[in-house]
């Protein structure tokens, strides 16, 4: 067995004292007004400054929502990662605290998640916080063992505002696995303990522990299931109940392989005896059709309720978009359901009910008949690219919602009836050529079968989210245009009858 204690390389401890540098500048976050810098989300989490990616962590404490996420302070790139930490009471307006959890002399402080220990199961202390991550130790990596990855924890008696690492890290050594990270917690009241689910390279394990210190191998799921067209990562265990059953749903994110190229998160629907998980529908399903909707998963301590949040980017360029002094954001918080459609259940996103307020009165247009295209750009002039689009088609005839602006900029979401499709087509939806992958056109099946289509859009500075019948189809994508998009059409092949079509504008939270 390594004796990971000894590991001590002069790596790690520059990268500490860096950090610590950086941010005894307290991460820039006195930085100017970062709610006026070209194509900062305005309602959505962003850092402050510099590179952020997968949400870890994420859990609900004495009213607040804890937010981590990967982050390095040194730069607007992927680099050494620590843990980054903002705090909410509504899943709105985000405070950003300073970092949580530093680079050691056992590695990066890479993904996982965090849970409250409220019968001091651990032995820290009653509804103690506890954190447990992947470390990854770049010099075994370069040594090239493939031991290089294994499980630690930290805990926090104030609610997250200080962190002590366990003093005999590693609890879940690596068994001989590359890939060996991302361990989502959350206890498991059948088999009376905490459940791990961890991504192994093609598939997930579970690993089981009484006390989060020692850690017993359950079970292994996936390795010929799902897509596979690139590493298994951050995954997510949860039950959610249907008509009075309990349900188990398992989220996996991959990277490549996404439906529309690159990162993505796909879905299992089946049930968990506490030990092995065996889904219902073997078929390949994704939570977000979208290109930037990445590493998702759930919120702990919110009871029946399953929130999730992503990280809205892609990692085909991720590295490269053309933002300034910060890099990535999060998608909006959405509430998981299971709906049936036809004999099938899926799982379906909806924005939290939260979102209602910061959305401000809707225009509210009814019964639009007999016409091919309607000119709404008036609506929207004075909504300062905020603004969330309701549309309900009573015909389903193929149409188009085209977003633009006096520079020639377009960004168009649709419908088209002859492949049943749901489209967001941003090729020429402003800068497209930091990276070659970048211009896409994204498409997502339509899972309903209802006669009446509705879509629910949310437009800010830089991204779009589209909700299709209540959730069951979704589609994330970022933009960056060369202007505010503030021209907005609807348009058809044919007329069209739109039942109804809501306009709201969005309040932005950053301070």
């Amino acid at each position: 067995m390594l004796q990971f204690k000894k590991i001590k390389t002069i790596y790690f401890a520059a990268i500490t004292l860096i950090a610590g540098m950086v941010v005894s500048t307290e991460v820039v976050m006195a930085q100017n007004d970062t709610a006026k810098e070209t194509y900062r989300p305005q309602y959505h989490f962003s850092p402050k400054a510099h590179w952020m990616n997968d949400p870890n962590g994420m859990v609900y404490l004495n009213g607040k929502y804890h937010l981590f996420f990967q982050y390095n302070p040194g730069g607007t790139t992927w680099g050494p990662m620590h843990w980054g930490h903002a705090i909410s009471t509504d899943l709105l307006l985000w405070k950003e605290q300073p970092i949580a959890l530093y680079p050691d002399s056992l590695g990066m402080i890479f993904s996982g998640s965090a849970v409250v220990d409220v019968n001091n199961t651990a032995g820290f202390g009653k509804n103690t916080l506890v954190a447990i991550y992947t470390y990854h130790n770049q010099k075994i990596e370069d040594a090239k063992t493939g031991l290089h990855q294994y499980q630690g924890i930290a805990y926090s008696k104030d609610e997250g505002k200080t962190w002590k690492k366990y003093e005999s890290n590693p609890v879940l050594p690596n068994p001989g696995i590359w890939d060996f990270r991302d361990p989502k917690v959350n206890w498991n009241e059948e088999s009376k303990q905490w459940v791990m689910t961890l991504a192994t390279k093609q598939s997930v394990t579970f690993y089981g522990s009484k006390n989060l210190k020692s850690w017993t191998r359950l079970s292994e799921f996936g390795n010929k299931l799902g897509a596979h067209g690139g590493v298994w990562e951050c995954p997510d265990l949860f039950s959610l109940v249907y008509n009075g059953v309990k349900k188990w749903v398992l989220l996996v994110s991959i990277n490549p392989g996404g439906p529309n190229g690159g990162s993505a998160t796909q879905y299992f629907i089946g049930n968990f005896d506490g030990k092995t998980f065996t889904p219902e529908n073997t078929a390949t399903r994704w939570i977000d059709y979208g290109a930037d909707n990445y590493a998702g998963v759930t919120f702990a301590g919110t009871g029946n309720r399953r929130v999730f949040m992503g990280w809205m980017n892609n990692w085909q360029y991720a590295n490269q978009v053309p933002t300034q002094s910060w890099r990535g954001a999060n998608t909006l918080p959405r509430e998981l359901k299971l709906i049936t459609t036809g004999k099938t259940l899926s799982l379906a996103s909806v924005p939290v009910k939260e979102l209602s307020k910061i959305v401000q009165p809707s225009m509210v247009l009814n019964n639009l008949k007999g016409k091919r295209s309607y000119n709404l750009s008036s609506k929207i002039q004075k909504l300062n690219s905020r603004y969330m689009l309701e549309l309900t088609t009573s015909n389903n005839t193929s149409f188009a919602i085209r977003l633009g602006n006096k520079e020639g900029d377009e960004l168009i979401a649709g419908y088209d009836k002859k492949t049943n499709t749901i489209y967001v087509d941003r090729r020429k939806a402003g800068k497209v050529d930091f990276e070659k992958s970048f211009a896409r056109k994204a498409l997502a099946p339509r899972i309903s079968s209802s006669k009446q289509l509705s879509l629910k859009m949310f437009v800010d500075a830089a991204s779009l989210e589209l909700f299709a019948d209540n959730g069951l189809t979704v589609q994330t994508n970022v933009f960056f245009p060369n202007a505010p998009l503030n021209q907005l059409s609807v348009e058809a092949g044919q007329p069209i009858n739109i039942k109804q079509l809501k306009i709201s504008g969005i309040s932005a939270t950053k301070e």
